[in-house]
């Protein structure tokens, strides 16, 4: 009797091809740590609204010290962050120190911001850690001084007539030898701003704050002109801080090869409640 030829195939051909479907197989995913803080992450956490309205808030809200303001303490301030699982910031805190106020500005700026849409990784939502820089900014110096016509001889600055330049409708701009400053100092023009500051009603009443920037040109002779705001808070704010500029002490002028001339400058005008 003869045994049949097919089921003995069929057995060899399903232990030939046993081994080989066993390869085959993936070893198991496990499951991600649930406490895991990730650095970097197939798809990133980002603010709610975006990058951009982000940054604005930011920009918005940030309340420089003043008195580091006063003391010309600047830079950047690195805040590391921990964005949770459910888009809440948690773990802030500051990388690199700059400066007491500062610092201390940039935890408090992080904390008060939006929540965050979760990062993702593998198909899951996980824990990231984010960090942004805050950077707090004084205004640089420029001045704006008379140049020779071309090919004419170096002519020093003067109070009546400083503003020609070899290209028209184009002012130079250079560093003065020494720049403009208040009269009796920065503190004494901080201490008078603060006390001469007259808060909005309808700012109060709204509970608005923050800072307006406003651009101004201390002359030749001292005096303050030109002012405007470069961003406008409204409830009354920016025609308080026009005042307050327009109102301010003469300042000691900048100088240019022992000259006075004019110089622009940006001074962010405080309010806060």
């Amino acid at each position: 009797m003869h045994t049949p030829l097919f089921p003995a195939l069929a057995v060899a051909l399903c232990l030939a091809a046993g081994p080989a479907a066993h390869a085959q197989k993936r070893a198991p995913v496990p499951p991600p740590d649930r406490t895991q803080v990730y650095d970097s992450v197939a798809q990133p956490a980002v603010p709610l609204g975006g990058t951009a309205r982000y940054a604005q808030f930011l920009a918005d809200h940030q309340r420089y010290p003043a008195p580091a303001m006063q003391q010309g303490q600047q830079g950047t301030v690195p805040v590391s962050f921990v964005v949770e699982k459910t888009g809440v910031v948690s773990h802030v805190e500051v990388t690199k120190p700059v400066a007491p106020l500062l610092d201390a500005e940039a935890l408090r700026l992080i904390r008060s911001g939006p929540r965050w849409t979760p990062a993702k990784n593998g198909g899951q939502v996980v824990r990231q850690r984010v960090t942004v820089p805050v950077s707090f900014v004084l205004s640089p110096p420029a001045a704006t001084v008379q140049l020779p016509a071309k090919g004419g001889a170096p002519t020093p600055p003067n109070a009546a007539d400083i503003a020609a330049s070899t290209h028209p409708n184009q002012p130079a701009v250079v560093a003065p030898d020494r720049p403009a400053t208040p009269v009796g100092g920065t503190d004494a023009f901080f201490a008078w701003i603060e006390k001469n500051q007259q808060y909005p009603k309808l700012a109060r009443q709204r509970k608005i704050q923050g800072k307006v920037p406003v651009e101004f040109m201390v002359q030749a002779d001292g005096s303050l002109t030109d002012v405007r705001v470069l961003k406008k808070m409204g409830s009354g704010l920016d025609e308080e801080a026009l005042r307050l500029i327009r109102t301010a002490p003469k300042w000691e002028p900048a100088t240019y090869q022992g000259k006075p001339l004019k110089q622009k400058l940006v001074l962010p005008v405080l309010f806060q409640l």
